[in-house]
């Protein structure tokens, strides 16, 4: 086992990190910009390391600086988090140049699975169903005009190194393809530095349906089930449930066999993510994210299992605790993400919090590295904390959820907590009864 892990991250996940790893005996190392030298992971860990001023490419991703943090502080293996450098191939080939262990998977995969293109023809390769879409980046606006003939209009232009909704535009009609492809590309090239795009079919109301898969290096692969992201704003995901209101136990056990027969197929190692969409009982591949999910809490909920531990021991050479005969899915579980912005505008608000007080009770956890005093600085994104609620039953899930949202307290910052509480009371939701699309549809008519 580790010694010693570097965490190359902030805010709650690096907390969630340090208390994986304090539970392993490993000592944690810390790295932070200026602006968060009072943050909770911080003053929490064995070691910390200021990397650098604020702006996230001077601290964050400043790869030398964590380098360096890392050799200076002996640490032996690094956990990248999610977001910053956690599916960075380059950053993971230096680390392991460096001789400390990258937590997470091999920089091949972390490279191809970046890749939309190479990622589709990698796992369709092995049985994952697909998006009917073009077969590679588009090379001519002709070849893109006899590709969406073929697909069927409505088509989608998508960055082929895209993430997050840039570089993804919507052609409904023929007549609007030019520009869609002209728009994804302008906005591909600025935010990834490579313009190519490529086409998928446009579904009507899909759910966003993802997979959560872990493996260790001695061949062993389990799936941990689904979870359902589909309430989503601007293609960022809002709400999650484990499991999908969708899905029923056959529909369930055949996605979650066919993906971790796939994973196996890959020598896939760690913790990944595989993502769908889903209509009329169909799935189809999006996009893997190699590496570990904002939202992994709801599944370790309804499995009972420690994904970052899990992550960390596989990491270190360990086989996996659990065999797939050992995962049983328990209740159901929701997370809500809970932002500094304003609840209609989606402001970010940074500032101050002078009074804090989390909610709690039966089936209750708020992962966040917030207190009371604590300055959210005006440089990263805008989450603070994820309620996490569990329950034997969606219905006691619900009820719990909205018990939570009145006990919640976060004075001096504007939050997106009245957001949540409009959105339990919809009859749609309680139901489970939406699709990716829905969310902005009820904000639209609510504003």
């Amino acid at each position: 086992m580790f010694e010693k892990v570097l965490i190359a991250n902030r805010g709650e996940i690096a907390l969630r990190i340090h208390r994986a790893c304090k539970e392993l005996g490993i000592q944690t190392v810390a790295v932070h910009s200026t602006a968060d030298q009072n943050a909770m992971h911080v003053r929490l860990a064995d070691e910390s390391v200021c990397i650098g001023p604020p702006a996230p490419k001077d601290s964050y991703l400043n790869i030398p600086a964590i380098i360096s943090a890392a050799e200076i502080t002996g640490a032996d293996a690094i956990h990248p988090g999610y977001g910053f450098l956690s599916e960075n191939a380059r950053f993971a080939d230096i680390v392991k140049a460096h001789n400390i262990t990258f937590i997470g998977p091999e920089a091949e995969h972390i490279r191809v699975m970046g890749d939309k293109i190479a990622a589709k023809e990698a796992v369709g390769k092995v049985g994952i169903p697909l998006v009917p879409g073009s077969e590679g980046a588009l090379a001519s606006m002709e070849e893109a005009r006899t590709e969406a003939e073929k697909i069927g209009y409505p088509v989608l232009v998508k960055a082929a190194a895209g993430g997050g909704g840039r570089g993804m535009k919507l052609a409904p009609t023929p007549g609007d393809l030019e520009e869609a492809i002209s728009t994804a590309k302008a906005e591909a090239k600025g935010a990834f530095g490579d313009d190519a795009v490529y086409l998928e079919k446009y579904l009507t109301k899909p759910r966003h349906i993802e997979l959560q898969i872990i493996a260790d290096s001695h061949g062993n692969v389990v799936q941990l089930g689904e979870r359902d992201c589909s309430l989503q704003r601007r293609h960022q995901k809002v709400l999650e449930e484990a499991l999908s209101p969708a899905l029923g136990p056959e529909e369930r056990a055949r996605i979650g066999e066919t993906v971790r027969k796939a994973i196996e197929q890959l020598g896939y190692l760690g913790a990944g993510t595989i993502e769908f969409l889903y209509e009329n009982g169909e799935f189809y591949f999006i996009e893997m994210n190699t590496r570990l999910q904002v939202e992994h809490p709801i599944t370790e909920q309804v499995t009972d299992i420690d994904i970052v531990r899990e992550q960390i021991c596989v990491a270190a050479g360990a086989p996996l605790s659990i065999k797939q005969s050992d995962v049983h899915f328990r209740g159901h579980s929701i997370e809500c993400r809970i932002n500094a912005e304003n609840p209609k505008t989606f402001r970010p608000s940074p500032g101050k919090i002078t009074d804090f007080h989390a909610p709690g009770g039966p089936g209750v956890r708020f992962d966040s590295a917030v207190y009371t005093g604590y300055s959210i600085p005006p440089y990263y994104d805008s989450m603070i904390g994820k309620l996490i609620v569990f329950g034997d039953n969606r219905e006691l899930c619900l009820a719990r959820l909205r018990r939570c949202l009145s006990e919640f307290a976060l004075i001096g910052i504007e939050t997106t907590i009245p957001l949540f509480q409009a959105l339990i009371d919809e009859p749609d939701f309680q139901r489970g009864d939406y699709h990716i699309h829905w969310l902005e549809n009820w904000l639209a008519e609510s504003s």
